[in-house]
Formats: C-alpha cells, sequence, structure tokens
C-alpha cells in the first residue's frame, strides 16, 4: 500500500457524484479514493495492455497518469487498441490516449512522453511516480523496466498477450520476485513471434489490461492480495485461469546499473546476422516482378512462404503457398524442390524477412532463389492498391 499525506487531498461535489460507486465499497470509501487521487501511475505503452488499463485507471480516479510512447496511431491498431479512435489515425498516440483519459475523466493529471523509453532517460522518467505498468512487447523493453522498478524500488504491474493467452503478475513488490526470476535470460531474438506476426485476439488485450489496472488500484488502495508471487495464465479460447508460483531466485546477479537491453537480448547480432544473410540473396522489386509478370514468362516458380491464413487474405497472382515452417521442419524443402524443377525460384512474403529466411534454408539445400523486397505489402503500396494490407 501507498503512503501518501490525505489531508491535503480533497474532492470537490462532482467527483463524490462520479466515484459514488466506488464510495459506498467498504473497501473503497472516502480514504481509498483519496489514495487513488494522490497516486501516480507511469504507463510504458499506449498498445493493447495500455489502452484498457489506461481507460481503468482514469475512471477508477487515479490522480496522476504517465504515459510513455512514441508510435503513431495505425489502423491495424484499432482492432484491439480501444483507447484510440479512426480519426486518430496517424496522430500520436499519447495524444490520442490523453485526449480520451480526459474525456473520461477532467480530474486526471496526464503527462506526456513522447519518447522510446531507454536507459538514457528511463530513471529520470520512472521517478516521480509511484507505480510502473509494462504495457511493452519487446523483451529489451521488458528488462529495462524491470531493472528501473528494482533500483527506485517500485512495483511493476505486468502483462503480455500473445494469439489467444496471456499472462499478468506483479513484480518487485513487497519482497516479491521480478522479471528476471522469471525470465533469468532473454530468448533468442526471433524465436518468440511479435502480436504483428501471430495475431492476437483483440478481446484477450480487455482482459489482462483490466487484470493489470486491478491489480494497480489494489496496491494503491491495499487491499486484496496482488499477484506478486503469482504468475496468472490465461487462455480465451479454453477460458481458464491457472496459477504458477513464483520466488525470488537467491542467486540472481544483482542489479546496480542500467545496462544496453538491446545488446543483452541480442538484437544487434540477430540484425547484423539477418542482414549479412539478405546480402547473400539476390533481390527484386515488386516493380520487377510485375514486369515478369506481365511478359507472360513462364520459367519461374512465385512462391510465397506466409501462413495459410495470411495467404487466404491476399495473394499476388500466379503464387504458390508453402508456408515458413515446412520450409523449417524439411517437407517444404522436398515440395518446393518438386515446383522449381529447373524453374527460376522467386520468393515472397509480407515484408520480405520470412522470405529472405526461407531463402536461405534453401540455398543450403542446393536450391538457389531471388527475394522480392518488400513483399505483398510494398506489392499493395507500388504495383496493386487493390490488395489489402494487414
Amino acid at each position: 500500500m501507498l503512503n501518501p499525506n490525505l489531508d491535503e487531498i480533497q474532492l470537490n461535489k462532482q467527483e463524490y457524484e462520479r466515484y459514488s460507486r466506488h464510495l459506498i465499497l467498504p473497501e473503497v470509501g472516502l480514504e481509498g479514493q483519496k489514495r487513488l487521487k494522490a497516486a501516480s501511475v507511469l504507463c510504458i505503452g499506449t498498445g493493447g495492455l495500455g489502452s484498457p488499463l489506461l481507460l481503468y485507471l482514469a475512471a477508477a480516479g487515479v490522480g496522476r497518469i504517465g504515459i510513455v510512447d512514441d508510435d503513431v496511431v495505425d489502423h491495424s491498431n484499432l482492432q484491439r487498441q480501444v483507447i484510440h479512435g479512426t480519426s486518430w489515425v496517424g496522430k500520436p498516440k499519447i495524444e490520442s490516449a490523453k485526449n480520451r483519459i480526459l474525456e473520461i475523466n477532467p480530474f486526471c493529471q496526464v503527462d506526456l512522453y513522447e519518447t522510446r523509453i531507454s536507459s538514457k532517460n528511463a530513471i529520470e522518467i520512472a521517478t516521480p511516480y509511484d507505480i510502473v505498468i509494462d504495457g511493452t512487447d519487446n523483451f529489451p523493453t521488458r528488462y529495462l523496466m524491470n531493472d528501473v522498478c528494482v533500483l527506485l524500488n517500485k512495483p511493476n504491474v505486468y502483462g503480455s498477450i500473445f494469439r489467444f493467452e496471456g499472462q499478468a503478475t506483479v513484480f518487485n513488490y513487497e519482497g516479491g520476485p521480478n522479471y528476471r526470476d522469471l525470465y533469468p535470460e532473454p530468448p533468442p531474438p526471433g524465436m518468440v513471434p511479435s502480436c504483428a506476426e501471430g495475431g492476437v485476439l483483440g478481446v484477450l488485450c480487455g482482459v489482462v489490461g483490466s487484470i493489470q489496472a486491478t491489480e494497480a488500484i489494489k496496491i494503491i488502495l491495499g487491499q486484496g492480495t496482488t499477484l506478486s508471487g503469482r504468475l496468472l495464465l490465461y487462455n480465451a479460447l479454453e477460458m481458464t485461469f491457472r496459477q504458477l508460483k513464483l520466488r525470488p531466485n537467491p542467486v540472481r546477479p544483482v542489479i546496480e546499473k542500467l545496462i544496453d537491453y538491446e545488446q543483452f537480448c541480442g538484437i544487434p547480432q540477430a540484425k547484423a546476422q539477418e542482414a549479412s544473410q539478405q546480402t547473400q540473396i539476390p533481390e527484386m522489386t515488386v516493380a520487377e516482378l510485375k514486369e515478369l509478370i506481365d511478359s507472360g514468362a513462364k520459367d519461374f516458380v512465385l512462391l510465397d512462404v506466409r501462413n495459410p491464413n495470411e495467404y487466404q487474405i491476399c495473394q499476388i497472382p500466379g503464387s504458390v503457398l508453402v508456408p515458413l515452417p515446412d520450409i523449417e521442419h524439411g517437407a517444404g524443402v522436398a515440395k518446393v524442390k518438386e515446383l522449381v524443377n529447373g524453374h527460376r525460384l522467386i520468393a515472397h512474403c509480407k515484408m520480405g524477412g520470412r522470405s529472405a529466411k526461407a531463402l536461405g534454408i534453401l540455398k543450403e539445400a542446393g536450391i538457389e532463389g531471388i527475394n522480392v523486397k518488400g513483399g505483398i505489402t510494398a506489392w499493395s503500396e507500388e504495383v496493386d492498391p487493390s490488395v489489402p494490407q494487414y
């Protein structure tokens, strides 16, 4: 529980009416509502998780909310990032979030940090706040914010989502475990797909984000039992909740300072390896591919390595689907050999990364190919605007 000086906190007549359903709860009451008004929460990200939790924290009456995000609203965000609206597409997410928060509750103070959080600015940004909520979707930032919270002794309300599953817990609270107790080392880059690659059920974000907001409110009020020491696992398809016990690791390294988290997670090495791999694979532009198709040439095979559900959304005319996972597991290599049969091989995916990886695997099997730069996204932007982007 936080311990603010409540003598200086007053509610006006409108606030008494606004928070009336809180005030009649014995566990909240006037003192609890004053605690909410006195509290300050920093949210990292205004995406799938940040959207619902910010809405509920504002509605609950949290007095000061900080938001860190350097992204702009995109059409693809609107399926799950419910704090943003269509009219805000192309505009900064933090401005969109502030606008919506103040529509819900004009008594909130909203601080905006339109920047990418890093080792250089994280301590300064996080210091004024009582609680940090992690709404990010990448490992470097998760490790960064964990270490910031350890160094500043602040609770870290954690959540993550992927496809139909979510996780939530509270780290670094009252002597409980931190993120490094759950994940001492980051996974190899690329092993865990992002939501952009693997997809996510929109409503899942609302469930997990609401759990994060609930945990933050419980910490502020000093009520109930938090998820500290427990990892909550939610499966939306099965509609099940499970818990795993977490304990501090007595031999974990002591966090004494912030580090280069991109380096720690192997991002530069992975990018260098990917760049090296791509330089070894010939490329062609979508304009060149269009010219080749229009010429009526029959001496090539156009390979699409996306997933079947992506292929159903849109295709480049004449393409043949062999998903990257099939190629990685070997069965797809044999299929590609049958397809090629003396023809040129041209491969594409959504944006060019997966097809480059597939061609690298095929090259080791003796099959040379050309990668379509920018994939079907570039095809939609430069050749055929009727092809939907996703």
